[in-house]
C-alpha cells in the first residue's frame, strides 16, 4: 500500500491528522497564488517521494496557507514553501501533538530534504 500525504481542506482536518500521527508530522505549508504553484507541486513530489521512503515512521500533510489559515498563524507561517515538523499525537491526550521539532522556510532539494528530516526518526 502506497502511503497517503494527506491534503486538509479545513482547519479541523489538519489537527486530526497530526493528532492521530504515530511519530513525526511532516506538515508543509504551499500556497495557491499564481508564483507560489510551481513551488508547491515541486514539493508534493518531493514529499510524496519522502513519504513512500519512510513509510509509517513519517505521517505527511500539505496545507494551503490561504485554506488552512489556523496553522498558518499557530506555526508562524510567513512564506511558501514552509515545512514544519512536528510531534504527533499517537496517543490519546497526548500533551505534545503538534509541537514544533524542526523548521525550514523556502524550497529544498530531496538531499536536503532527508537530511531535515533524519534527526527526528
Amino acid at each position: 500500500m502506497a502511503p497517503r500525504v494527506h491534503r486538509p481542506l479545513e482547519n479541523q482536518e489538519f489537527d486530526f491528522v497530526v493528532g492521530m500521527a504515530r511519530g513525526p508530522v511532516l506538515a508543509y505549508f504551499v500556497g495557491s497564488w499564481p508564483k507560489a504553484v510551481g513551488a508547491a507541486k515541486v514539493m508534493d513530489g518531493l514529499v510524496a517521494d519522502l513519504a513512500e521512503e519512510y513509510g509509517a515512521r513519517l505521517t505527511a500533510v500539505r496545507a494551503d496557507i490561504t485554506r488552512c489559515p489556523a496553522p498558518v498563524r499557530r506555526y508562524e507561517v510567513t512564506g511558501s514553501p514552509t515545512v514544519v515538523l512536528l510531534h504527533g499525537g499517537g496517543e490519546p491526550g497526548e500533551a505534545r501533538a503538534g509541537e514544533e521539532l524542526a523548521r525550514h522556510e523556502g524550497p529544498l532539494t530531496h538531499e536536503e530534504f532527508r537530511a531535515f528530516l533524519e534527526p527526528h526518526l
